[in-house]
């Protein structure tokens, strides 16, 4: 017999898309204990205090520490079927009646007796305390994982019978629609993807009914509400509003629009997933290597569970009852907001919001939205998301969310700043407009502006010390530097320390220079590197400029500047290990030249800028004669440089020398 269970059976034994707090087990049938209890959990669910669609109960299988205890100690075919005549029986003895859903299950070859309790339409309920004759009947709530009795907690009894006969809007007959509105096709792709067997019912109307999305009314079925939002082609024919709108604003201070899109015409759950995968593709994602370490820093401009947790919590808790306003999200260059109509159920409170006070347990706007949101694994458990939403923004990097309501509940806002990161990716990019028209002023204000809102943000630092060196004014852009070490610790400066000591070296500042280059961090990026070990070379530290090259690696061999200041360096080194000098090492100085002679004749076979490559061929001409190569090899080499740039006198006084005495170079 193929499972009625609207969920997978795998799923929930290990609570996936269904909380723990909707499923019970129970180890064995035989104790009196046992099967009073069930009874008072089946009340318990029923009356759905928190608007979660009831629950289930799983009778063979033994819990321990809040998880099933698998494989499944299971039922005896005799017990199975005593059970289900016993617990039908009893449910006659709760006020008013309520029959559950019985699914007998196989699980590693042992019987089990799922027990389905939906939300009631008829709550309250009132369930015996036990099963004696004449036994009190009470009304029993779920709280957390556990059946309470609300009539000892008055407050907790008040608040149900306020819930007597409300039944959500999304689990209401629409009257007004038909079933034929409801399309088959979209059913049993939702069971399909939530693995239930009841995708093989083949009967239409017994499919809908077990779904509970069509309930029968005189004489004829009729949908839910619940069945329209998920399973008919267009849920707005009937739920005005019933759809997601995203507006993204340009960069500029107009606010001007830049872009609208829709997501509707479609269940309520696609529109969600649609709207999810064009967010996060509007998300920008960099990943930045992190000095002394070979790890590396990933962050997106909004993180995506961040993203997802805020949208599907507007999709389950906004209202689908007389509310036309849609789910609106606005992205503009600094956050991101997703606001939902109405606000939050009376009892949420802005301290709860703010993470001050836990979320209390108040009634859900929509059951069957959220169950079956759960059920996709799009939705996790009750009150989860706000907190995930602050996790994900912490763990990004991000500034933390905001969440908001005004005093009339009328919408409920999220606020998702974007990353300092992402915010100075965008200010980089007016700036470079700015240059562009010519406004350098404008250009400067800008990052100053953005420096100010963001000091620790690297990337506009950078820019910002770029333009302050530019204007001659090296105190500003070391004032820069401090500001983002006091409030970046882990920052990577390579960038601003070198772009520091290379304004020093320009103005023939070496002491200054090193000073500046001592500060910096082991550098393991390659464009780092590079530019370290050029301003080393420039302050005539070559040991530590050949050190940066050798960090570089690989990469020197692809970039015509470093390979060519790098062989420099090795021709400088060489110099220094001259045989006939003081420190002089012959093997030392073959080496060098040896790995210089191979670097520039690379050069010189490189897309190279003029300039670049005539001054490769002299120092090539200059090593070979250093090697003492044959002559016409050397002289091949300074004719080379001559030929590209005849206006350099350097080049043309080697070549006269090498064809005089032969000690050019």
């Amino acid at each position: 017999m193929a499972s009625i269970l609207p969920i997978n059976l795998q799923d929930l034994l290990y609570f996936q898309g269904v909380e723990s707090s909707r499923v019970e087990f129970k180890a064995s049938w035989n104790e009196d204990f046992t099967r009073d209890q069930v009874i008072r959990t089946i009340c318990a669910y029923a009356n759905d205090f928190q608007n979660l669609n009831g629950g289930y109960i799983v009778i063979g299988v033994a819990e321990a520490d809040g998880a099933a205890v698998l494989p499944p100690k299971g039922l005896t075919p005799a017990e199975l079927d005593e059970a289900q005549r016993w617990i039908r029986g009893r449910c006659n003895t709760i006020d008013p009646v309520y029959q559950p859903v019985f699914s007998p299950e196989v699980v590693d070859g042992k019987h089990l007796l799922v027990i389905w309790v939906p939300g009631s339409q008829i709550r309250p309920h009132r369930a015996p305390e036990d099963s004696s004759r004449g036994a009190q009947r009470r009304y029993y709530i779920r709280i957390e994982s556990s059946s309470v009795d609300a009539d000892r907690q008055p407050e907790l009894k008040t608040q149900l019978m306020q819930l007597t006969a409300r039944v959500p809007f999304d689990d209401r007959r629409a009257l007004q629609a038909s079933v034929l509105d409801i399309r088959e096709t979209k059913v049993r792709e939702f069971l399909h993807d939530v693995g239930s067997g009841l995708v093989e019912e083949q009967d239409t109307r017994s499919l809908y009914r077990s779904l509970r999305v069509a309930e029968p009314v005189n004489g004829h079925d009729a949908p839910r509400n619940i069945g329209l939002l998920f399973f008919s082609q267009d849920p707005e024919q009937w739920f005005p509003g019933a759809r997601i709108e995203v507006v993204q604003f340009a960069d500029d201070a107009a606010g001007n629009l830049l872009e609208e899109k829709t997501f509707g015409k479609r269940p309520i759950h696609e529109q969600l997933r649609e709207c999810l995968s064009y967010l996060e593709s509007l998300s920008a994602r960099l990943i930045q290597k992190l000095p002394r370490t070979s790890k590396a820093s990933h962050w997106v401009s909004f993180p995506s569970l961040a993203l997802r947790e805020a949208l599907v919590n507007a999709v389950y808790h906004r209202s689908y009852e007389g509310v036309t306003e849609p789910i609106k999200v606005y992205l503009y260059s600094d956050r991101l907001e997703i606001i939902s109509y109405p606000g939050p159920a009376p009892g949420i409170e802005q301290a709860h919001l703010d993470g001050k006070s836990p979320i209390p347990p108040v009634p859900a706007r929509n059951r069957r939205v959220g169950e079956l949101l759960k059920e996709l694994r799009l939705a996790e458990g009750r009150g989860t998301g706000i907190p995930k939403v602050r996790r994900a923004m912490t763990q990004n990097g991000s500034d933390p969310p905001r969440f908001d309501f005004d005093a009339d509940r009328s919408y409920f806002r999220v606020t998702l700043p974007a990353h300092p990161e992402y915010q100075a990716i965008l200010a980089i990019q007016d700036v470079a407009n700015l240059r562009a028209v010519g406004d350098n002023a404008g250009a400067l204000r800008r990052l100053q502006e953005a420096h100010s809102r963001h000091p620790g943000a690297v990337a506009v630092a950078v820019e910002l010390v770029k333009e302050q060196l530019s204007r001659g004014d090296t105190h500003a852009a070391e004032d820069v530097y401090e500001m983002v070490r006091s409030v970046n610790a882990s920052a990577n400066l390579a960038a601003i320390i070198t772009q520091i000591a290379a304004a020093y070296l320009d103005n023939n500042r070496q002491k200054d220079a090193t000073n500046w280059l001592d500060r910096l961090p082991m550098l393991d990026a390659v464009e780092e590197a590079f530019e370290a070990a050029i301003q080393e070379k420039r302050a005539g530290r070559l040991e530590k400029a050949h050190s940066y090259f050798k960090v570089a690696g690989d990469a020197v061999a692809a970039d015509v500047k470093a390979l060519h200041e790098f062989a420099q360096v090795k021709m400088k080194l060489a110099e220094k290990v001259h045989p006939s000098g003081p420190s002089g090492n012959k093997a030392a100085y073959r080496r060098q030249l040896g790995e210089a002679e191979e670097m520039l004749r690379r050069v010189v076979q490189m897309d190279a800028p003029r300039t670049r490559r005539a001054w490769a061929w002299f120092d090539l001409g200059r090593v070979l004669k250093w090697s003492r190569a044959p002559k016409h090899e050397i002289r091949a080499a300074f004719e080379q440089a001559v030929e590209i740039d005849p206006t350099e006198g350097r080049f043309k006084e080697a070549l006269a020398r090498l064809a005089g005495d032969g000690h050019a170079g």
